[in-house]
């Protein structure tokens, strides 16, 4: 039976950091065999035909330089919700989306790049600029007293079939015991999973003098990680885009690593439960 082809899926405002979520989805595409698609979406039905013709051009380039033809896609609505129903429209595996930081009103910020990726069943990989390895052999796992961290695992042993990487956990500090314990156990749970699936792994404690998300991307510039692998927050609200939430530092580290977000799914937590992720 011939293996089932997925799309990886990049949103392309015709700027720099599109194309450099390109240049990420060509090298993960080539490992992973995956196809890839532009998506440029549009607020007026009026500007489909321009937009069209300047992502073919976008598409037509990439294919002289790579070799490697996109599908292009061309949307009107809201780029909090199309690109997410896109995604789910063509099967896509994931979004691989450039960010511009936490500036600039008008374009992806991290607060507005979060909202897009919260909408979305498809995990996400925010990039800030060029790829500077042709794989991931460093990723960083930031272990915290949430449930949903277990949900990452999925994610783990998928990276893990195409990359023979090395998966850092930095696992929280927390002074409070109930949150202690939930820290503890899903530590046990991952190293449990990471022995089972014979994953190479390395454990760090962070040293709880700043902000979890801080000292993690501390750690992952200490050494130079590849990828950093994230849990967005369940039922996000509106200050959360406001005020900045963890995964918004995180997404928009100033070392410019890549970062994989991961959104916690109910259906795995209602029905399968988290063994059924192992497998």
């Amino acid at each position: 039976m011939e293996k089932e082809k997925h799309t990886i899926l990049v949103p392309h405002d015709f700027t720099e950091v599109a194309n450099n979520a390109l240049e990420h989805a060509l090298i993960i595409a080539k490992i992973m065999e995956n196809d890839i698609s532009i998506i440029h979406v549009v607020k007026d039905e009026k500007e489909i035909n321009k937009a069209t013709e300047k992502a073919n051009e976008v598409a037509e380039k990439f294919f002289k330089e790579h070799f490697h033809q996109p599908n292009v896609i061309v949307r009107e609505g809201s780029i909090f919700s199309t690109i997410g129903e896109v995604s789910k429209e063509i099967n896509a595996n994931l979004v691989i989306m450039g960010t511009h930081g936490m500036k600039g009103m008008q374009k992806l910020t991290g607060s507005w790049a979060l909202k897009v990726i919260v909408s979305s069943p498809v995990p996400f990989i925010i990039v800030q600029a060029p790829p500077l390895h042709k794989k991931f052999e460093k990723i960083v796992f930031p272990i915290d007293f949430r449930l949903e961290n277990k949900e990452k695992h999925h994610w783990v042993h998928y990276l893990s079939k195409y990359y023979k990487a090395k998966f850092h956990i930095i696992k929280q500090e927390v002074k409070d015991k109930t949150f202690k314990h939930r820290v503890q156990s899903n530590l046990t749970f991952a190293k449990k999973f990471f022995d089972g699936k014979e994953i190479d792994y390395e454990i760090h404690t962070a040293p709880s003098k700043s902000k979890f998300s801080t000292e993690t991307i501390n750690f992952a510039k200490k050494i130079d990680a590849d990828l950093i692998l994230i849990m967005t927050t369940r039922d996000i609200t509106l200050a959360d885009y406001a005020l900045g939430a963890n995964e918004q530092q995180i997404i928009c580290n100033s070392a410019k690593i890549p970062v994989m977000c991961i959104n916690p799914r109910s259906d795995l937590r209602k029905s399968q439960g988290f063994a059924a992720m192992s497998g």
